[in-house]
């Protein structure tokens, strides 16, 4: 190879022999703590949506299609509503879950650790009541107080959702006992059926207004909307109730769906996580909610939502960050997981950087030792051949060739340019022995010579005389 490559070949090789160790040390620290700090997250994660064509279910197709864009499969499990999705939550065959406020099981102190990242969205309660069925109860046809509900066949949700509770309390508050209704609990969709082919009176459920069974009942004929007179009443005796209002029109401005301004009860939404799920999973939840959930709709204005306002649980620090915090400057401009990384990690990278620091300075000595050792270390054996011809002149033959010998191993040796006058001096030394011994072969004797040792000075380049190292 040529000696140009060979120099540059060996100035690397010991560089990195002299740095390796310290680098080995740095890595295996970073490896340690990615480990232990484990920042970037599986890359699946499971989440509890509600019934089909619900409003759940429509937010988890978002939340899907948004999280596929930083390489995150969500899975959407469907369910029976709100109090089955706690119930999946606590088993732990869900990661994250929506969850409908004033859930009788949901307590601050829920002993299961589940955290919020906030809530999401309003979830009126839309009671429908069929036109003749009303009829037979008021001359307007209109239903104002669940009072009116006695005798009629209502169906009042799933056994997984949390309306049942919901209504078994209103009804409660209005001294209506269970027995003087008609309940039921069948499924959203067979109960839609029921509803539009006579066989219930109404029709009870939670749900966002996105909900495309909340959009088609509000334009089907026959069907009214049950407006709650005294929704400022209900919001005062149930804190998690907000009264809100559905103007006329707002569903269909040319045919004035509806006719006239519908005063509702409404729940709050929020996306609750377990204990255990990872926090940039956390993170890219409540960053996207941010996206998916602060457009104006029927019942707020636009920002309002998501918010720390109605929760009922902690929020998590990642849920606080994305709501109340503007988007971290690093994910602006770099992709999710290096950034993701980057955050989690830089408290330990700067540990590292403190601690590596210093102990770097080491490295130059070090490469300095292990080039001059190739020279050096050949000294041993110069002094030993002129210390052998000084106490046995006549041995001098043998010593002619152990000097050759040396010489010729002293000529395979490479070292950098910039240590290219210690290899030199070494050669001169050797000449100057070799010089001894030719006089003491030519009968001379031998004289006070000075000894051939290593100085770590410049010994002169080729042919130059050799400097005067200590007598042997």
């Amino acid at each position: 190879m040529p000696q140009a490559f060979r120099n540059t070949f060996l100035t690397l090789r010991d560089l990195i022999l002299s740095a390796g160790p310290l680098a080995f040390l740095a890595v295996g620290l970073l490896v340690a703590a990615y480990w232990w700090l484990d920042p970037n997250p599986p890359k699946k994660v499971t989440l509890a949506t509600g019934p089909a064509q619900s409003a759940y279910e429509e937010f988890g197709k978002r939340y899907q299609k948004a999280l596929a864009a930083d390489g995150i499969e969500v899975v959407l499990k469907p369910s029976a509503g709100s109090s089955h999705n706690l119930q999946l939550l606590r088993d732990g065959e869900a990661d994250l879950a929506f969850v409908q406020g004033g859930t009788a099981e949901l307590l601050p102190d829920d002993p299961d650790n589940l955290a919020s990242l906030g809530s999401l969205f309003v979830e009126p309660i839309w009671l429908f009541y069929r036109a003749d069925s009303a009829l037979r109860l008021t001359a307007a046809g209109r239903l104002d107080s669940l009072r009116q509900l006695r005798g009629l066949r209502v169906n009042v949700g799933s056994e997984g959702s949390g309306v049942p509770r919901l209504m078994e309390q209103l009804l409660e508050a209005n001294r209506v006992e269970p027995k003087q209704v008609r309940l039921s609990q069948l499924e959203q969709t067979p109960a839609t059926v029921a509803f539009l082919d006579g066989k219930l009176d109404a029709l009870v459920f939670a749900s966002a207004p996105e909900s495309l069974m909340v959009q088609m009942l509000l334009q089907t004929p026959g069907v009214h909307l049950m407006d709650f007179a005294q929704h400022e009443a209900y919001a005062r005796r149930f804190p998690y109730l907000t009264p809100v209002t559905l103007p006329r029109g707002v569903v269909d401005l040319a045919s004035n769906i509806p006719p006239l301004d519908a005063r509702l009860v409404a729940t709050t939404t929020s996306l609750l996580a377990r204990d255990g799920t990872h926090p940039a999973l956390l993170t890219l939840f409540a960053q996207n909610a941010q996206k998916l959930h602060s457009g104006a709709s029927w019942f707020n204005r636009a920002r309002e939502f998501p918010s720390t306002r109605h929760s009922e649980l902690p929020i998590a620090k990642e849920g606080e960050r994305a709501i109340n915090e503007p988007v971290p400057m690093m994910q602006r401009y770099l992709p999710f997981w290096i950034a993701n990384v980057i955050d989690r990690m830089w408290l330990v990278m700067g540990l590292l950087i403190a601690v590596l620091l210093p102990l770097s300075r080491i490295v130059p000595p070090l490469y300095q030792f292990r080039v001059r050792s190739r020279v050096f270390r050949w000294y041993g054996r110069l002094r030993e051949i002129e210390d052998t011809l000084e106490t046995n002149p006549a041995g001098h033959p043998e010593m002619l060739k152990a000097l050759d010998a040396l010489e010729a191993q002293v000529e395979k040796i490479s070292v950098p340019l910039s240590y290219a006058d210690e290899l030199y001096a070494l050669r001169n030394h050797i000449q100057m022995v070799r010089r001894k011994l030719l006089r003491v072969q030519a009968g001379g004797g031998v004289e006070e010579a000075p000894a051939a040792q290593p100085t770590g000075q410049a010994g002169g380049s080729p042919g130059a005389e050799p400097g005067q190292p200590a007598t042997s």
